[in-house]
């Protein structure tokens, strides 16, 4: 008996220590609840179902803004056979690895509490595995008291969780921050977001449009409401009765792509009763993706993101810059306004950058730095004046021609090594439209910025035309002796 009490006793410490690590180490995970239901629960029948949705979107259905970069979604949370058709079409706009951390915002439709509940658990459970919660979640939770956990206003929700298993299909790994938001202002968390906010973020937002009218009501209806949403009106949008159940978190992007300059399109409309129900009553469904200038990486980097207004002062800087080396008269007053501006500690930071000029949509002159050697506007003022009157490929800039070109300045962050093993796993480590790219070999060198994966969206040309540029053969990176370094890219334009 001495015996059994002893192993019994032992059991119960490790069981207990087990418990302990457990929970300091929060392996505790949120389950899926409507799994079976809104959607297969088996993992082979799930894929196979985000599978045949994916392919069978309208590629046509809208065109994608040249030269801008995904920043939200809206997608809709009803079970597959109803809305599956239309939150598919989110395959036209995201890749792997395209984002690290998802902010995924959903209605509450049981509950009933102010503001936002998000879960204290370490990670999301789908039949795709496990998403584990990025690190803003609980810096919300401690930060503000617009957040708070309540169990019950997400643990049976299923506003968030049906969209998780496109994300996985769609981006691969990723991050959560999960947010049920009930009532309240939508301005404060907005505000409380937007610091969260990085190139590699997604902003998702969850709602259905219109529910249970008629099939010709609700096509009107949702026209309006979609209409409000493109022209970012959150009042209109807020003033008409049942336009979508997600009316807070629309609100909330609303608020935060008029923050940042996002422009919304839209990308597919249909309603259940184009899908699994009876046209008498149909609920409404939309994808609309957000757009902004913002394309800079910030991950391994410790400066921050240039904002659209800084920005837009970097690209006055260089205008002014190349017109005063012309001798074309610039007025002081403005560059009085100039000069002030330039005061902002955010143009004191050393950075690498470029600057690009484009004449009749041709390029005119490109210089830059990639090294961070000195502050960000004395380095645009180089650069400007290099490309404008330095850059071999092209005679130097005439007065003639200084209203015909349009800027762009690019900032860059530092360029990190990129390891690989050998030459052909080379193209599956880049990020096409997200990485600028270095060769190097001995001395010959080139650069590529993230702009020129729109010319060259293959990892295997992108390559070879960058070898070529360096001097080197077109297939020297299928060697796998080349040093690679890569870095990313914020980027503004006139």
């Amino acid at each position: 008996m001495a015996i059994f009490r002893s192993l019994f006793i032992t059991l119960t410490i490790f069981l207990v220590l087990a418990s302990s690590t457990d929970s300091v180490q929060g392996n505790d995970c949120r389950e899926p609840a409507w799994a079976g239901s809104f959607y297969p629960a088996d993992i082979n029948a799930l894929t196979a179902d985000l599978a045949r949705l994916c392919r069978e979107v309208r590629q046509d259905s809208f065109a994608r803004p040249a030269g801008k970069c995904l920043r939200a979604l809206i997608l809709p949370h009803a079970g597959y056979i109803y809305s599956g058709p239309t939150a598919a079409h989110a395959a036209l706009v995201l890749d792997k690895k395209q984002f690290d951390k998802v902010i995924l915002l959903g209605p509450d439709h049981r509950v009933g509490f102010k503001n936002g509940a998000i879960s204290d658990v370490s990670s999301y459970r789908t039949p795709l595995g496990k998403i584990p919660l990025h690190a803003d979640a609980r810096r919300l939770l401690r930060q503000t008291e617009l957040f708070r956990p309540i169990p019950e206003g997400y643990d049976a929700e299923h506003s968030l969780e049906v969209n998780l298993p496109f994300l996985q299909y769609l981006l691969g790994s990723f991050e959560l921050v999960p947010i049920v938001v009930g009532t309240g202002q939508p301005e404060p968390i907005a505000a409380a977001l937007d610091p969260l906010l990085t190139p590699r973020t997604l902003v998702v937002v969850s709602s259905d449009l219109s529910h249970y009218l008629p099939y010709d009501l609700a096509m009107g209806k949702d026209k309006q409401t979609i209409n409000h949403i493109l022209n970012l009106d959150g009042q209109a949008l807020a003033a008409s009765e049942n336009s979508a159940c997600g009316l807070v978190p629309l609100q909330v992007l609303i608020d935060l792509a008029l923050r940042h300059n996002w422009k919304p399109v839209l990308i597919y409309y249909a309603n259940s009763g184009d899908t699994a129900s009876s046209p008498d009553k149909v609920v409404g469904y939309a994808a609309i993706a957000f757009y902004g200038d913002i394309t800079m990486d910030k991950q391994n980097t410790s400066t921050g993101a240039i904002t659209t207004e800084q920005g837009k002062t970097l690209l006055t800087l260089a205008r002014q810059t190349i017109a005063l080396k012309l001798n074309l008269p610039v007025p002081d007053d403005e560059q009085k306004k100039l000069g002030k501006k330039l005061h902002d500690p955010a143009f004191q930071q050393d950075r690498g950058t470029f600057v690009t000029l484009h004449k009749h949509g041709q390029l005119r002159g490109c210089i830059g730095t990639i090294a961070a050697m000195e502050p960000l506007a004395a380095n645009i003022r180089h650069n400007a004046v290099n490309s404008a009157f330095g850059d071999p490929r092209f005679p130097p800039l005439q007065k003639k021609e200084f209203d015909e070109v349009e800027i762009e300045v690019s900032i860059l962050t530092d360029p990190k090594p990129l390891t690989y093993d050998k030459g052909a796993d080379l193209p599956a480590k880049l990020r096409p439209k997200i990485d600028g790219v270095i060769l190097r070999d001995g001395m010959a060198s080139a650069t590529f910025l993230p702009q020129v994966w729109d010319q060259l969206p293959q990892p295997e040309d992108f390559l070879s035309r960058l070898c070529m540029k360096a001097g080197l053969r077109p297939n020297a990176w299928e060697t796998g002796k080349l040093e690679v370094l890569t870095y990313q890219v914020q980027y503004f334009s006139e």
